[in-house]
């Protein structure tokens, strides 16, 4: 079974949703840009509120802003709109091919409800892999407009980063398959009526996710040592060595909080690329007569 069959006959509605995202995004990493000149059009009390001094970097920032919330408005009032259906289209295909096999209940009614899975990634684990790249790379490169020794700083963090992530995600793959294996037996559980069935259903899942919440806090915790590196030296650079205006101090903090929280946010994005990712071998060996549980 390949689900992303029905994701191709949808191809254009998703690639129009995915240009509203980076619209949005690109957007929002102007901002602090903008908003830091508006603050020092504010406070010189040489520039006249009613000067293009002011006026232009306000216009500026208000329109930056408008196109930011209003493209974000319409994509999610969109979103549900193509994924829904989508979604339905993906139940129905994976149920039809489990009952022409002859699978259990249980197992074509998990597989029909992991396809949310793929519909989760494409609406929301898809725009927030396009707003961490951006927030990452744009803060880094608008730092580097400031002082190149700041963005010089950030960037070489994301290579440590990236092989804690990297380590994180390995390790976790084994356990998405152990949770994804007991959701599939979840009706044919529920279908005995006895509790201590369930309950032990229940215990076994909460086991598979305290593995990989205890490894998702131990990587938190490592990539959260580094960040907090950065954030000292960047702030010393910052404060400390470069003459900087407060529109300026404002601009660097905002995008030094972007880069920061989107680089300590990235590990939970590959936890969810991992599940896809057995999910897709899940289905593969299904389809080759070689099931998983």
């Amino acid at each position: 079974m390949d689900p992303y069959a029905a994701i191709r006959q949808s191809q254009k509605g998703i690639i129009l949703a995915i240009s509203l995202v980076v619209v949005e995004y690109v957007a929002w990493i102007i901002e602090p840009t903008l908003f830091g000149d508006v603050i020092d059009a504010f406070i010189d009390k040489a520039i006249p509120f009613t000067a293009a001094g002011f006026i232009v970097p306000l216009s500026a920032w208000i329109g930056v802003f408008l196109l930011n919330s209003g493209v974000g408005a319409f994509r999610r009032s969109f979103e549900p709109k193509l994924y829904m259906p989508l979604l339905s289209r993906m139940a129905v295909d994976v149920s039809k091919r489990g009952f022409d096999k002859g699978d259990s209940v249980s197992r074509t009614a998990g597989r029909a409800e992991l396809m949310r899975e793929y519909i989760s990634f494409f609406q929301y684990r898809v725009p927030e892999f396009i707003d961490q790249a951006i927030s990452i790379g744009g803060a880094i490169i608008a730092l580097a407009f400031y002082d190149y020794r700041i963005a010089l700083a950030c960037l070489v963090v994301v290579f440590p980063l990236g092989v804690v992530t990297s380590r994180y995600a390995t390790k976790i793959e084994a356990m998405q398959q152990s949770l994804h294996d007991i959701r599939e037996k979840a009706y044919d559980v529920f279908s005995t009526k006895d509790v201590h069935s369930i309950e032990e259903y229940y215990a076994h899942m909460a086991e598979s996710e305290k593995r990989i919440a205890h490894w998702g806090g131990l990587n938190f915790g490592i990539v959260r040592l580094f960040l907090l590196g950065i954030f000292l030296v960047v702030l010393y650079i910052s404060i400390d060595i470069d003459d900087f205006t407060t529109g300026n101090i404002y601009s660097i903090v905002a995008y030094l909080w972007t880069f920061v929280t989107s680089a300590e946010y990235v590990p939970e994005l590959l936890e969810s690329v991992t599940s896809l990712k057995e999910l897709n071998q899940r289905l593969r060996l299904d389809e080759l007569g070689q099931g998983t549980i």
